[in-house]
């Protein structure tokens, strides 16, 4: 199947793809915040760039869209007909990327939390998330049932 846009098009189509203050942060951000719990956005200094950042408790969060990260959900395992060598390997090295930054926050002592796009539909969403950035685990996943 080949691309319906021109490269200056589809050019065009990416660069609107949202990079921050996407939807499924900002349901985060608004659960956080109902919850009392505090927050600083982009963590610039720190290995992968969390979305949120909770340097008193030493967690991070990232939310991750299902497609661009390679969740194994019904959507992050979805194969785009179009170019789908270069996404296969593009969600390849976004994963690689997001498990090393992971390890390197580990590492120094920070809890990571990652909120996938799937699990904001779940009832419980807002409970779960507030249990892990409460909790003690090292790193949390919190997806949805597929």
């Amino acid at each position: 199947m080949s691309d319906p846009f021109t490269p200056a098009q589809r050019s065009a189509v990416m660069r609107r793809v949202k990079g921050r203050d996407t939807a499924p942060e900002l349901a985060v951000r608004r659960a956080l915040r109902a919850a009392g719990i505090g927050y600083r956005l982009g963590g610039a200094g720190l290995p992968g760039r969390p979305d949120l950042v909770m340097k008193g408790r030493r967690t991070v969060v990232f939310v991750h869209g299902c497609f661009w990260h390679g969740h194994d959900c019904r959507r992050g395992a979805r194969a785009p007909k179009a170019n789908a060598a270069y996404w296969s390997v593009k969600i390849a090295r976004n994963r690689a990327r997001d498990a090393a930054a992971e390890a390197r926050l580990r590492e120094g002592g920070w809890r990571v939390v990652t909120v996938w796009e799937c699990g904001l539909r779940s009832p419980e969403f807002a409970e779960r998330l507030i249990g892990a950035v409460r909790g003690q685990a090292a790193s949390v996943s919190i997806a949805g049932s597929s």
